[in-house]
Formats: C-alpha cells, structure tokens, sequence
C-alpha cells in the first residue's frame, strides 16, 4: 500500500522532478533514496535552492508510496495536480500570438498512453491538453513518469463534456480535427491543418465517440501504408502532432 495523503502529488523519476523544479512547481519535500548516486546531486541542489526540505530516506519506503513505480531514487511529494480552466488555456493562446494548437483525448484510459500523449503535445508547443472527466485516464504517478517532466509545462483541462468544450472552442475560432481511420482526407493535406486547431483522439479500437465524431469539424486520417490498420493512440498522436507543427511552420 503507498501512503498518500488525500489529493498529494507523487512525482517519481529524475526527469519528471527535474521539470518540476525548473518549472517552479510547488513542492512541499523532495525524498532521495539513501546511497543515491551523483545523478540526483543537481535535484538536491535546486530544491534547496527553491528552499524545499529534502529527506533522505530507505528506497523501500520510496517503493511502497510509489506502488512499485520506477522512480529511480528520487520522489517529490506535492500538492494536487494543478488542473486549470479552459479560460486559462485561451490565455495562453492569447500571449503566445500564434496558431491554437490543443490535443483532446476521448475515452483513452491507459495511464501510458495519456503520458505519451503529453511528452509529445509539451514537444511541439500545443498550448493545452483536454480530458473528459470520465471514462478517461486522470493524471497519477505512472503518467507523470511516461510524461517525463511535459506535464510541469503543458496546462490540463478537465472537462465535464467534451462536446460541449470542443463546441466553446469552435465559439473561439479553433477548428475540431478528429482522427479517424476511415475518413476521407490526410492530415496533412486538408486545409484546416494549418489554422487554430484541437486534434481529437480516441480510445484505440473504439475511436472517436459518436457525438464526438459528430461535432468535429473534420475528420482526418494518417497515411497508412503497410499491413497494420492503425496505430495505437499516442503514437498516432505524435504523428499527427508533428504533422500539425509542419503546416505551421
């Protein structure tokens, strides 16, 4: 069993730690496991420097809060992930004067996947990552750690309906591009590629909800020209992303 407190934060791994810090995060201790090597010497280090108490304690104990996750000898132990508002991601938008781009995910509820899905949404600067509040992975430990530090940097929104947040989006000029294997047009060759944009992703197997795909603006598929039908959802995301970023550049 781990010990947590109601709504703590438990950050494991050197990346995902790192990330915080540098990104100012609060953290209320920062645990390093007894015998650690050099590696951690520079968390160390910014945490005191951001006068965060650090403890060193048995790797063991790190393991049990953890539940086993790969930590690597350094946990930080923080408040309840910062969630923000939708307002707050059209703040964003605004200072950064460029092209929305925004990822909504709908329906994937494997932890691994929703972490890839946020590594490489931080990589090409989207401004925010959208999650259903249910039937949808929350961010826990196991994210934070296959997100390797993204998620210090990329605002989350969870939403209590997706159709209605992708319909406040398109009240904002920011276009729902829905992946969808069976659709007509490439990514890359369809004309809103290039404009404000929320790329919409399902569930591998199931896709895109019903509703979903309905209020979409377009759906779009990736090229696909070997022997598998499809790719899992944060592969498929990444390439689409990185698809997404050369129409703007």
């Amino acid at each position: 069993m781990s010990r947590r407190a109601a709504g703590q934060r438990i950050v494991g791994g050197r990346h995902p730690v790192r990330e915080l810090l540098r990104a100012g995060q609060p953290l209320d201790r920062l645990l390093v496991a007894e015998g650690r090597d050099t590696g951690a010497d520079d968390l160390v280090a910014l945490a005191r420097q951001a006068g965060i108490p650090v403890e060193t304690t048995e790797r063991a104990s790190l393991d049990r809060r953890t539940d086993g996750l790969t930590h690597q000898g350094v946990v930080a132990l923080a408040p309840a992930f910062p969630y923000v508002r939708l307002e707050a991601v059209f703040e964003r938008i605004d200072a950064a004067d460029e092209p929305a781009l925004l990822v909504a995910l709908d329906g994937v509820t494997d932890p691994h996947n929703l972490g890839s899905v946020a590594r490489s949404a931080e990589a090409v600067g989207a401004h925010g990552l959208l999650l259903p509040e249910r039937r949808s992975a929350a961010i826990t430990p196991v994210v934070e750690k296959t997100a390797a530090g993204a998620l210090a940097h990329l605002p989350v929104v969870q939403v209590p309906n997706l159709v209605r947040a992708l319909g406040e989006l398109g009240q904002a000029g920011i276009w729902s591009l829905g992946l969808d294997a069976a659709a007509d047009t490439e990514l890359s060759e369809h004309p809103l590629a290039g404009e404000a944009c929320v790329l919409v992703v399902g569930a591998e197997g199931r896709g895109l909800a019903r509703l979903t795909r309905e209020r979409c603006d377009a759906l779009v598929r990736l090229p696909m020209r070997g022997h598998i039908a499809s790719l899992n959802a944060s592969v498929a995301t990444g390439v689409a992303l990185y698809q997404l970023l050369a129409r703007r550049a």
